[in-house]
């Protein structure tokens, strides 16, 4: 009985396997094993990028360094938790090193810690209807546009949580920021999305 407790106790998910079999090939310095990342999440990374610094030749260069110090810090990666956060961790300081060399305020406003604020209210979804597809596809402009005038710091979170679809918690480990910084941040981005879609 003591053995099966054991047993139970000392099993690993799926998630912590992945996470150990990629530090251990990024303490290996395994190319192939790089080359899987870069395949899995170049797409996901590059366009948190160009949100995040509204530029394609930024967002390409800082990719491009992304990688560099994936290969570089890999050691660093513990395989204990998701390396999606890791990952978009080094991406967000490479943008805030880069925009503090050209250009300081926006770097200042990733940094910025919100006050405290309510927690966001979201709406369950269900299933879509053909009209409430259409009528998506119809809007997807506006809203990409009304999402590329936000702040930084609300635009960011907004990326993460509902492009990348990364928890709370991963996303407050991103940006180094309290939990209830990044709700906060959340709500006022999505209350400034719907005021901008509503034509306020």
């Amino acid at each position: 009985m003591g053995a099966i407790c054991w047993f139970v106790n000392t099993a690993v998910s799926p998630m912590e396997h992945e996470g150990q079999a990629i530090a251990r090939g990024l303490r290996q310095r395994d190319p192939d094993e790089l080359d899987h990342l870069i395949e899995r999440y170049q797409y996901r990374l590059f366009r948190y990028l160009l949100y995040l610094t509204g530029s394609r030749e930024t967002a390409e260069d800082v990719f491009q360094e992304t990688w560099i110090r994936v290969l570089e810090r890999g050691r660093q990666y513990d395989g204990k938790s998701r390396f999606e956060p890791w990952l978009f961790t080094i991406a967000r300081n490479l943008v805030i090193d880069f925009q503090r060399r050209r250009q300081p305020r926006i770097a200042d406003l990733l940094e910025r810690r919100e006050e405290e604020g309510p927690e966001p209210e979201l709406v369950a979804k269900g299933q879509p209807s053909a009209l409430e597809l259409v009528e998506r596809l119809e809007v997807s402009e506006r809203v990409t546009a009304s999402l590329a005038c936000l702040p930084a710091t609300y635009r960011e979170v907004l990326v993460l949580r509902f492009q990348e679809e990364l928890a709370l918690e991963e996303i407050a480990e991103i940006v180094a920021a309290p939990l209830s910084t990044v709700k906060s941040r959340l709500y006022r981005g999505l209350e400034a999305m719907r005021q901008s879609l509503a034509g306020g």
